[in-house]
C-alpha cells in the first residue's frame, strides 16, 4: 500500500471518530503499520494542513489523535452557535484544580483545601465527566477517591497529566511584589508530578496556589464549548 493511501486512511479514521483515537487502535486499523509509523503520518498530515493554510489540525490530546479547529478562528465558530451552554463556576474550577494536582483525593481533602462543602460540587463534575471515580482511600469509611479523567485532558488540550503546568511554573508566572507573594514550592506530587510547597503553614497559602490555577482553568474554559463545537464541526 502506498504511503499516500495510508495517510488519507489515517485521516478519515480521526476525523470520523466521534474522541480522540489512541495510537495504537489507530495503527491497528490502517493497513501494514507500526505506531511509529502511524504517528510519524500524523505529523505528515499537519504539515500538509500547515503548507496549505487549512484552518484545523490533528491534536494529541486525552492519549489520542483528534481534528480540532485552530485557536485563531475559536470566535468565528463561537459565533456560529445559537447559544452557548452554561460555563462551569468559579467554585468548580477552583475544586477542578485541586483535583488535578492532588489526585487521587478525597472529597474530605478537597474540603480542606477550599475550606468549603465540596460535594455539590464534585457531582458536577462528574456530570460532566471531567472527574471519575478513582477507587477508595484504604482508611475507616473507605471514602471515594476522586480523578481527573480522559475528557479533562481533552476539553484543556492535554496529552497527559504530566502535561499540567507545575505550581512552581504558576507562581513564576506570579506578578513581581508583596502582596504576590508565594509560598517556596520544592516536593513533588507523586500522583501528577506537580511541584507542591515543602511546608504549610496556612491552609490559605495552598488555596492560593490552587486558585491561581483554577483561574487559567477558567481562560481555557471559555473555549470549553469551542472544543466541542470544533470536534463536531470537524465530524
Amino acid at each position: 500500500m502506498e504511503r499516500s493511501e495510508q495517510r488519507s486512511i489515517a485521516e478519515a479514521l480521526i476525523l470520523a471518530s466521534p474522541e480522540p483515537i489512541p495510537l495504537a487502535r489507530l495503527a491497528s486499523l490502517i493497513p501494514s503499520c507500526k505506531p511509529a509509523a502511524a504517528r510519524a503520518l500524523v505529523d505528515e498530515l499537519n504539515a500538509e494542513y500547515g503548507m496549505r493554510g487549512r484552518a484545523f489540525e490533528i491534536w494529541e490530546v486525552a492519549g489520542g489523535f483528534q481534528l480540532r479547529t485552530l485557536p485563531a478562528f475559536a470566535d468565528y465558530v463561537q459565533a456560529s452557535q445559537p447559544e452557548r451552554p452554561l460555563r462551569l463556576s468559579q467554585a468548580a474550577l477552583e475544586t477542578l484544580a485541586v483535583v488535578a494536582y492532588r489526585q487521587p483525593v478525597t472529597r474530605a481533602e478537597v474540603e480542606h483545601v477550599r475550606g468549603v462543602d465540596a460535594g455539590a460540587v464534585l457531582r458536577t463534575l462528574l456530570e460532566r465527566h471531567l472527574v471519575r471515580i478513582a477507587g477508595h482511600r484504604e482508611v475507616p469509611g473507605r471514602p471515594l477517591l476522586y480523578a481527573t479523567s480522559r475528557r479533562f485532558l481533552e476539553v484543556f488540550g492535554l496529552a497527559r497529566i504530566e502535561d499540567l503546568p507545575t505550581l512552581r511554573d504558576l507562581a513564576e508566572l506570579a506578578p513581581v511584589g508583596p502582596e504576590a507573594t508565594r509560598p517556596t514550592l520544592e516536593s513533588v506530587d507523586s500522583a501528577s508530578g506537580a511541584a507542591r510547597p515543602a511546608e504549610r503553614s496556612a491552609d490559605e497559602d495552598d488555596a492560593e496556589a490552587f486558585d491561581d490555577q483554577a483561574e487559567r482553568f477558567d481562560d481555557e474554559a471559555e473555549l470549553f464549548d469551542d472544543d466541542e463545537d470544533s470536534s463536531d464541526e470537524s465530524h
